[in-house]
């Protein structure tokens, strides 16, 4: 039986300056041609009767192109059938999936009566027959790959995948024909794609927007995956045109066919290896010449296929984490590369990294309403988990929120997130309650109808400043919002009022405040930033709570213009138990300038002694006696205490 594949010549760049590239590099010219004419014709004998002695006997290497329908996918097949080293085939296992399915189409009975219907003879004898050709591309929709088929199909030849959103393939489908969830065939992708690397052959997965932004830099990352070279011949001459110059007149195209090269844009139309199908599905890509850019405003989409895209959706965001090049692909390096499969707690459930999202109705989102605690384990143990609970739910209390997860609940989802993970020791915990989704966006908490959100987020974090060389900070502009605001009434100047502020003492996730300190800070290459109250006085730094030594004594600005942290408090029992003096007052920033030892205290840095302050070396540049003795205090405790995870055993 006849399977249409392709049988082009070979294609080139256009001419640039009246001379084609290919033929610039061997030294030939238009005019040239006109002087080895007649040598051409006295070889064209000898040629032709090499080309009809020629076997078909040649394997040839199967290139399989999976995709969702509506994805590029004919598009990506006529590109490889510009190359001089390709033929193509058009969904060879369509007949095979009409029959075993049943599937209704306007062909079906012509093509069944016409195609070969039995896919594991496809398979053996079409597919993987041998060919002329170094290559052969093979275009399957993914659905059309059904239990039953001989497992060589998957094992011999390359493959690869494109992908296409949902959202402009449903849309796209409909217009057609009515979409089913089997027919997109994304559970079929993941499967191929999950099948193909237990295989040890991870296949490439290209997304069909990025072939369109960027035909040559996708085709090209393709090739190289694929293991083939890149042919400039797959581009479509309007992606060459500034390059390339003009188009070739009618008889530069006939003399360069001549010499069995042709030109590189496949014409608009139908194309001698298109499926019978192609009437069909194929008309929007018989009037374009290439990968071209989608119109800038898309079509409405139907609110009939909503749950279709529901259920699809998820299917291609997880294949698009795998493919080069797009947002989702290209990851930066992470601070501590084990973290890159971390299961987090979300809502009610435990749920990979990248799957890890709240709604963009939640609270969190539509106004940085929530609350947080940060947690550290140390030995199978939780420092200070009762403490940051306390927290945690006095703050809640303070923004009355409402339908609170219950104590009980919240230390479960921490204790199921920290085993699940295997997280024992080393590790830090960003625990968070937001007000919870709401019904529609806004500001008023009468929106928030499906109580809070928690999320727990368990990470292999050792602390975050080097502890053993001491940090810099800098003294930031911006203040730390004090709990009141005394506003004096202009014209009675005896009286005034009292305007209150968002309170430091609740721990909330609004930090613009600590985030532009912080800004400050980096600009100045520190470590973090030192932040004043409203009257000059330091409060604390953008992240930490901070010390300092002097004679001997040390000191600690009051809590009413910082959160009073856990480890803060912890730190002050410590001074205390080594029998240092321990004072809490309001300090100036000159008084930092000169003291003996400065360090700042918090559970992700723990106690980091700080070399300098505002270019200033604090002491003698070294780690003070004072820091350190309480740096051994703090490891000596924290190793000890704390609440323990269920089920772990210490080894």
């Amino acid at each position: 039986m006849n399977w249409s594949c392709s049988v082009w010549t070979s294609p080139v760049q256009r001419r640039h300056g009246g001379i084609d590239p290919a033929l610039a590099n061997l030294g030939i010219c238009v005019s040239t041609c006109f002087k080895i004419f007649s040598k051409k014709i006295l070889e064209s004998e000898c040629v032709i009767e090499m080309v009809e002695s020629k076997m078909v006997t040649e394997e040839v290497e199967v290139i399989h192109l999976w995709s969702s329908p509506r994805s590029l996918s004919t598009s990506l097949m006529y590109s490889f059938a510009q190359r001089d080293d390709t033929e193509v085939l058009d969904e060879p296992l369509y007949a095979n999936y009409l029959q075993v399915t049943g599937e209704q189409r306007p062909y079906r009975e012509e093509l069944l009566s016409k195609l070969e219907s039995d896919g594991n003879k496809v398979i053996q004898e079409i597919i993987f027959a041998p060919g002329e050709k170094t290559y052969r591309f093979c275009k399957h929709i993914a659905s059309q790959r059904l239990p039953g088929l001989t497992s060589d199909l998957m094992k011999r030849g390359k493959h690869c995948i494109l992908i296409r959103n949902p959202l402009d393939v449903l849309t796209s489908y409909d217009k057609v024909s009515p979409p089913s969830f089997g027919v997109l065939g994304y559970c079929s992708l993941v499967s191929i794609y999950n099948e193909l690397c237990d295989q040890g052959k991870t296949p490439p997965v290209i997304d069909s927007d990025l072939l369109r932004e960027d035909p040559e830099a996708t085709l090209r990352g393709l090739c190289g995956d694929l293991g083939i070279p890149f042919q400039t011949a797959m581009l479509n001459e309007n992606a060459m045109g500034e390059a390339c110059g003009d188009r070739r007149t009618v008889v530069e195209d006939a003399l360069l066919a001549f010499f069995g090269v042709v030109n590189v844009e496949w014409e608009p139309g139908p194309k001698p290896f298109d499926g019978m199908w192609a009437p069909y599905w194929y008309k929007n890509t018989h009037k374009s010449t290439g990968f071209e850019l989608p119109k800038k405003y898309p079509s409405p989409f139907p609110s009939s296929l909503y749950n279709l895209l529901e259920q699809s959706l998820p299917l291609y965001n997880l294949l698009r984490c795998y493919v080069k090049g797009s947002s989702n692909g290209v990851q930066p390096e992470l601070p501590v590369s084990t973290n890159e499969k971390l299961l987090v707690w979300v809502g009610d459930q435990i749920m990979p990294r990248e799957s890890a999202k709240v709604s963009v109705f939640d609270s969190i989102v539509q106004g940085g309403d929530g609350v947080w605690e940060g947690l550290r384990i140390y030995n199978g143990k939780i420092f200070k988990l009762e403490e940051h609970l306390d927290r945690l739910f006095d703050s809640a209390k303070a923004l009355a929120f409402s339908n609170v997860p219950t104590r009980e609940q919240v230390k479960e989802a921490i204790f199921k997130t920290l085993i699940r993970n295997e997280m024992f020791n080393d590790a830090h915990i960003r625990l968070t309650l937001t007000r919870g989704k709401k019904v529609t966006s806004g500001m008023s908490p009468s929106f928030n109808q499906y109580g809070c959100t928690l999320i727990v987020l368990a990470e292999w974090k050792p602390p975050v400043y080097d502890n053993e060389k001491g940090i810099v900070l800098v003294t930031a502009t911006t203040r730390r919002n004090s709990p009141n605001l005394i506003q004096y009434n202009a014209l009675m100047s005896d009286r005034y009022f009292i305007l209150q502020n968002l309170d430091s003492k609740i721990h909330h996730n609004n930090l613009l405040n600590n985030i532009l300190a912080k800004i400050e800070g980096n600009n100045a290459h520190a470590d973090d930033a030192i932040m004043l109250d409203k009257d000059g006085y330091v409060s604390e730094t953008n992240a930490t709570n901070i010390f300092l030594v002097k004679n001997g004594r040390v000191a600690t600005p009051y809590s009413d213009y910082c959160l009073p942290g856990v480890t803060r408090a912890t730190v002050v029992d410590l001074a205390v138990n080594e029998n240092l003096v321990m004072v809490e007052r309001r300090i100036s920033l000159s008084e930092f300038h000169t003291a003996d030892e400065v360090f700042t205290t918090g559970t992700m840095g723990e106690l980091s002694p700080v070399l300098k302050v505002d270019g200033r070396t604090v002491g003698d540049g070294m780690v003070g006696p004072v820091t350190r003795r309480l740096q051994n205090a703090y490891t000596k405790l924290s190793s000890e205490s704390g609440v323990p995870i269920p089920g772990y055993i210490h080894n």
